[in-house]
């Protein structure tokens, strides 16, 4: 594979820091969007390891404003406007934009049953009044309606529409999309479920979207190069990893309860609080101090690769 767009590489689906009262940590947020972008990977804020939906307007604008801050020009910066309102993700891609954001990125809309009539409709209907290009999420884990093929044929013909983040845990699903998206020239696919990192890029897709960055995003970037350049012994060696840090989140029985398994292991590396936004729970501290050998573990292995 190769990096065939500038928006290609590793994006980390940056951390929401918060405080125990629940306020947006700009702080810990400054660095911790340093810390990714110092590892030469890119940031992909207000997505579903952000919190994004229990976040409020104000909240999400900071949150941006802060990222391109630490940022400077430096990596491109992707920016969520995904809500249930179209008239809110309008706004905010208005306003992001307005900031500098290089490419906003929206899934479905979440309440209503969809078909792709609808999908299509609404994502042209967003598209033709982004002032950024626009990336298309699918996480039907969340949204409960994936972006289907025939959709995603139909809307990458739409200009400003750029490419897809798929967070869909499906090989044959993943093997289809990435041909699809080599059929418009500079459409990127993002492999967005960190488990199929290395078969993603073995396979084409422009990029690599690992929640696990947060923690190490070093590593990841030495899996996409290594696959890069075609060092696929180097890249499985990383993705074993990958998997090791998978393992310890894919303990909770959901998404909200990895994610905060997730920002517990970051504050067990002096990154970030281990608070979630309602109505996430955070872990406890008993909780917190029984990942601290696992985590010491997976980091001793890392440094020693």
């Amino acid at each position: 594979m190769q990096e065939s767009t500038r928006y290609g590489g590793v994006i980390v689906p940056i951390l929401t820091p918060v405080t125990a009262d629940g306020q947006l940590d700009v702080d810990a947020a400054i660095r911790l969007a340093e810390r990714i972008i110092a590892a030469g990977a890119s940031i992909f804020v207000l997505g579903t390891t952000g919190e994004a939906p229990s976040l409020d307007m104000q909240s999400r604008i900071r949150l941006v404003e802060a990222v391109l801050e630490v940022n400077a020009g430096r990596r491109p910066v992707f920016a969520g406007v995904s809500d249930n309102s179209i008239h809110t993700s309008i706004e905010l891609a208005a306003r992001f934009g307005g900031l500098g954001v290089d490419v906003v990125f929206a899934h479905v809309p979440s309440f209503f049953p969809l078909g792709d009539d609808e999908v299509i409709g609404y994502f042209e209907y967003l598209a033709d009044r982004c002032p950024t290009p626009l990336l298309l999420y699918n996480i039907p884990s969340m949204t409960k309606t994936a972006i289907s093929i025939h959709a995603i044929n139909t809307l990458m013909q739409h200009e400003r529409i750029v490419g897809i983040k798929d967070s869909q845990n499906d090989m044959d699903r993943l093997r289809q999309v990435v041909g699809v998206c080599k059929a418009r020239k500079g459409f990127l696919h993002l492999t967005g479920c960190t488990a199929l990192s290395l078969a993603g890029l073995a396979l084409g897709s422009d990029g690599i979207v690992p929640g696990a960055g947060n923690l190490f995003p070093g590593l990841f970037r030495r899996l996409y190069e290594a696959a890069r350049d075609g060092d696929m012994e180097t890249a499985k060696a990383y993705q074993g990893l990958s998997d090791r840090i998978g393992a310890v989140l894919d303990r909770g029985n959901h998404m909200g309860q990895a994610l905060a398994v997730l920002k517990a292991m970051a504050h067990l590396m002096g990154i970030c609080g281990p608070h979630m936004l309602p109505p996430l729970r955070s872990l406890s501290q008993q909780q917190i101090e029984q990942l601290r050998p696992v985590l010491d573990s997976i980091r001793a292995s890392i440094e020693q690769t």
